[in-house]
């Protein structure tokens, strides 16, 4: 990736420019010390001037009013605010009247901002004080007041906190009275310009010491950089919070969230106090103080999957390699490519207008259609369908260019969801909610409409990263989540009345991925690179589940890695200065998938046999208890030498009734209730008070049997028995309540229970058993 940069021969300012601003992807606003507004129109080339300020007014910032969210968004922006070195701020139209000057400041109001909403603006300036205004320009109150000029600002994410600038240190201050207010030294100069996006939640911060850095919201460091020979003037967020630009003198660099540059120009600029990201992300403005205005274009992106590379080589152009063949395809738009994204066999490419899909088989053929709203800010593949997601709303559409369903929940803010906060598959969509962070949003891919009984998902703590697997039916359908412990989460998307479980799955987990192939998850932990090869075993046999992992040492990839994708059996990671690994795992386990989900059993103990890997074995055992069977469940046990279990399925086989081998596999697996439910089900009521026995669920026992009444001195006796082995006296209440009186008769017992066993038997060699509930995962 790097920039194109275009620049006039001649200025058309006369002084140094001190801001820009765009109000389209086409058009631009720049202010300058020679008084003048200047509008540049980008598709025609021309300038023209708006208004000739007083010369008492000297522009130093500038900031358009942001577009509306959620309703109709109007097509441009029509006032901006910019604040001068007399102490006031303006607000000015787009034909260039000035609508209102407020006296803000003793000084030169240093940088003024209107939050995402539109409802507030924060100005800051000389004195040191930063004061919130309302939409038209009345002082609703002062934050803050220092000593020191501050000399940026900052609106966070949620419109509910301002960073600024105190010298060298940056300062958060919520807008709530007596909440806490966090304070870091952040350079080593002054600070001279700050960011902070509403997508990734990431400041960037700028100073004379030469340096810009990286911080997350707590001010935690997560990159620095080298020293400039210069002060560094302006840095300034994409809007999609995937990269960011940094202003020197004759210096432009393009750097990616993490810190790391992809490119650096040296156009001749002077400083460059200014720089304004385009609607779209596309492209760069940069305010000169030689009396230019830098345009830079992001090119060269690149988007690779399996053997096809695609790159944007122009704004207009695409270049696809198939690096097998090396044959060369040229895509050419009408208009200029916004975003893209190449998975499972599919390019789908967005332009300004229209969106277009290619098949990686048909290159000339594309299916394209027209987008409601311009600017698509994201988009998801699934094997079936992709999701775009806009300004408007989040849309699903077919391959085929059928559109599909468009999911809402309240309080949706499309503009602030990224790859990490969506996650699409055939059947699922998920979506983090921004406003409740512990809650995760799950949609029918199909309808739009909630999952199951409407319910969300809510965790007990944030939730940072989310991710559904791709393969398997609609009804096993699993969620992985990283929370803001780092933990690493598992559960089930379907959810219906019953409370599903979710289960930890690992600590210190950075980041994420699953398989595009087969339900085999990835991750970086801590130091070590992980794979779960049946991330389900925790739904089966949680014992195994760490004999079923695969990890090695993830030193090599540096601080900070990120995994790029997971296709096939090769997962691509990114390090933290850019470069990207990749590594191979084993086949086997996805040829295991493949053999389990099609049931071929035989194969599947072949193929064990034949890598002679524990890890197989153990993913086999759980995959065969998952789908219940326990003839290749026996196999696979007795590989890896859990013997007591082995011969826990020997007594399971020998069982008289299908409801009592069901109940036995579903306590196997941990699912007590579900054991039980299904014996009452079919009238087995001993067989369900003697699991309860035998789990010394003392209680339940004798609950069932008195509800039920039957075997109440079954219970008793048994009770009885288990007191006597470790010399205890009997003291809850309901036991001695029907122990009274009662002579406990073991011949008598076992008579009885020898005549249940013989009932269960005959019923079910007699006449069809009962169908039995489904385990659910």
């Amino acid at each position: 990736m790097r920039l194109k940069i275009s620049l006039l021969k001649e200025p058309k300012h006369q002084e140094l420019v001190s801001c820009v601003g765009w109000t389209t992807a086409e058009e631009l606003y720049s202010c300058s010390d020679d008084h003048q507004i200047v509008k540049w129109n980008l598709l025609t080339g021309e300038t023209s001037q708006i208004v000739k300020l007083p010369d008492d007014i000297y522009p130093i910032d500038l900031h358009w009013f942001p577009k509306s969210l959620g309703v109709k968004k109007q097509t441009q922006a029509e006032i901006f605010v910019l604040t001068s070195s007399d102490g006031k701020f303006h607000l000015i139209s787009k034909l260039g009247r000035v609508e209102k000057s407020v006296e803000a400041h003793c000084g030169a109001v240093l940088a003024g901002r209107w939050n995402y909403e539109g409802t507030a603006l924060v100005t800051v300036g000389e004195d040191g004080q930063i004061k919130i205004w309302s939409k038209t320009g009345m002082l609703r109150s002062t934050l803050a007041h220092q000593g020191t000029p501050v000399y940026s600002v900052a609106w966070g994410p949620d419109s509910e906190k301002v960073l600024y600038t105190a010298g060298k240190q940056l300062i958060i201050k919520p807008l709530q009275p007596n909440a806490k207010i966090l304070q870091w030294k952040a350079h080593d100069g002054i600070i001279l310009k700050v960011d902070w996006n509403s997508v990734n939640d990431l400041i960037l911060s700028a100073g004379e010491d030469c340096k810009y850095k990286v911080w997350d919201s707590y001010g935690r460091p997560l990159y620095s950089s080298q020293p400039h020979e210069h002060p560094i003037t302006s840095v300034a967020w994409a809007p999609d919070g995937e990269l960011f630009a940094v202003g020197s003198f004759h210096t432009l660099r393009l750097c990616d969230k993490t810190g790391w540059s992809y490119a650096l120009e040296k156009p001749n600029t002077g400083s460059i106090f200014n720089i304004a990201w385009s609607i779209d992300g596309t492209q760069i403005a940069g305010a000169c103080g030689n009396g230019h205005v830098v345009f830079a274009h992001v090119v060269e992106q690149r988007w690779e999957w399996k053997n096809f590379q695609v790159t944007l080589t122009k704004r207009r152009t695409m270049q696809v390699r198939n690096v097998l063949n090396d044959a060369v395809d040229l895509l050419e738009f009408r208009d200029r490519v916004i975003k893209a994204s190449l998975n499972y066999a599919h390019l789908v490419v967005s332009t300004s207008l229209q969106c277009y899909v290619f098949s990686t088989k048909n290159w000339n053929t594309p299916l394209i259609f027209d987008l409601k709203e311009g600017t698509v800010s994201l988009i998801l593949q699934a094997e079936r369908h992709f999701l775009l997601v806009d300004g408007g709303g989040i849309y699903l559409y077919s391959y085929e260019g059928r559109f599909l369903s468009s999911p809402k929940f309240p309080g949706m803010r499309t503009d602030i969801l990224n790859a990490q906060t969506v996650s699409l598959s055939n059947d699922t969509i998920a979506i983090k909610d921004k406003a409740d962070e512990k809650i995760i949003f799950l949609f029918e891919a199909s309808t739009g409409k909630p999952m199951g009984d409407g319910k969300f998902l809510s965790h007990k703590n944030e939730v940072l990263e989310i991710a559904l697997d791709q393969k398997g039916l609609t009804n096993d359908r699993k969620i992985a989540f990283i929370d803001k412990n780092r933990d690493l989460y598992i559960t089930s998307v379907k959810r219906f009345g019953k409370e599903e479980q979710i289960i930890k799955l690992g600590t210190m987990v950075h980041t994420l991925a699953w398989s595009d192939t087969c339900n085999i998850l990835c991750g970086l932990q801590d130091t070590r690179f992980t794979v779960w090869y049946y991330p389900n075993t925790v739904y089966v046999d949680r014992d195994i589940l760490p004999k079923t992992l695969y990890e090695r040492d993830a030193s090599e990839f540096s601080k900070n890695p990120h995994i790029v994708s997971f296709v096939g059996n090769q997962v691509t990671i990114r390090r933290a200065d850019g470069s990207l690994v990749h590594i191979s795992i084993s086949p086997y386990p996805a040829i295991l998938h493949e053999y389990v989900s099609s049931s071929k059993w035989e194969d599947a103990v072949r193929l064990c046999r034949f890598v002679k890997e524990q890890t197989m074995w153990a993913c086999l055992a759980a995959m065969a208890v998952a789908n219940r069977d326990m003839t290749t469940a026996e196999i696979a046990y007795a590989a890896i030498g859990e013997i007591d279990k082995v011969q826990y399925i020997n007594s399971i086989k020998n069982l008289p009734s299908k409801e009592s081998k069901m109940a036995h596999i579903l306590m196997f697996s941990g699912n007590i209730q579900e054991a039980e439910t299904v014996l009452l089900q079919a009238g087995l009521v001993y067989q369900a008070i003697q699991i309860n026995i035998n789990l010394y669920n003392w209680e339940r026992a004798l609950e069932l049997a008195v509800k039920y009444k039957t075997h109440v001195d079954t219970v008793l006796a048994y009770r009885q028995k288990f007191l006597e082995t470790f010399g205890k006296q009997e003291t809850n209440k309901r036991y001695l309540q029907y122990a009274e009186g009662l002579q406990i008769d073991w011949e008598k017992i076992k008579a009885k229970i020898e005549m249940e066993i013989t009932k269960e038997r005959e019923r079910s060699s007699g006449s069809q058993p009962t169908k039995s509930t489904g385990l659910k995962h």
